[in-house]
């Protein structure tokens, strides 16, 4: 039988609950690990997300291409990848089990040092892991060194600006589809102009556009959660915003 907890530990004086883990904490993952393949669950948008983030990949150059998803989660972009070898990669091995028993080549990992050789990938998919990270230029360069000379960046992530925390942060925390309590850290969220900056130096040449969620979808996901929300390409990339590069 489990002990009880001690009141004293687990809420403030004021007797609200405290968290139990601090801001981008990878903990929060074991604890949400049942929720990847939840259409509806804690992590619904990753899913619209990820559907998103197939339309930016390029149909596979030749048979074998090979297609890494760095930071992979539970291996939500696997359905929408057709013509490559996808290998996924992922520093939590909880998700890399989820992965793996959805179907994909999956592998632990970190981004800033991938386990794999350099120049093995026609295509590097990084979704939704920029804004989490500390050292954002070694997972560039990590990215340009298995990409091969010619082969696709694609990626999705998060602005540094106002809008950003309080629509994905603030409020978005708060609304069913949005980001799980505290799985970012507003301090992490990247400006364009920094990625487009890293990976010009690590020979990767970028374009960008916004995304945001369909309105009519979205307020049909609060009163049904039947359908999945789609993701819609934006001119403003204030909040969410896509890239794709191509390695020199």
């Amino acid at each position: 039988m489990r002990a009880p907890t001690r009141r004293s530990g687990c809420t403030s004086s004021a007797g609200r609950r405290r968290p139990r883990w601090g801001r981008n904490d990878l903990r929060q993952y074991d604890d949400l690990a049942g929720e990847w393949w939840r259409p509806s669950g804690a992590f619904a948008a990753l899913h619209w997300i990820a559907a998103a983030r197939a339309e930016l990949i390029p149909t596979a150059p030749r048979p074998g291409a090979v297609l890494v998803d760095a930071a992979c989660g539970g291996g939500l972009l696997r359905p929408h990848v057709r013509g490559y070898r996808y290998i996924g990669v992922d520093l939590v091995a909880s998700a890399v089990a989820v992965a793996s028993r959805h179907g994909a080549t999956a592998l632990q990992g970190d981004i800033t040092a991938l386990p794999l050789r350099s120049g093995c990938a026609d295509v590097v998919v990084a979704g939704e892991i920029f804004e989490h990270l500390a050292d954002l230029e070694a997972a560039v360069a990590e990215i340009s060194r298995v990409l091969r000379h010619g082969g696709t960046l694609v990626f999705d992530t998060i602005n540094d600006t106002r809008l950003a925390r309080l629509s994905l942060v603030t409020v978005g925390e708060r609304l069913p589809g949005g980001p799980p309590a505290r799985i970012h850290d507003p301090d992490l969220f990247v400006a364009p102009e920094r990625i487009g900056a890293l990976c010009s130096r690590h020979g990767i040449r970028i374009e960008i556009r916004g995304l945001r969620p369909s309105l009519v979808d979205y307020l049909r996901f609060l009163t049904r959660r039947d359908r999945p929300v789609r993701m819609l390409p934006s001119s403003s990339v204030a909040g969410l915003y896509q890239g794709r590069g191509c390695r020199q």
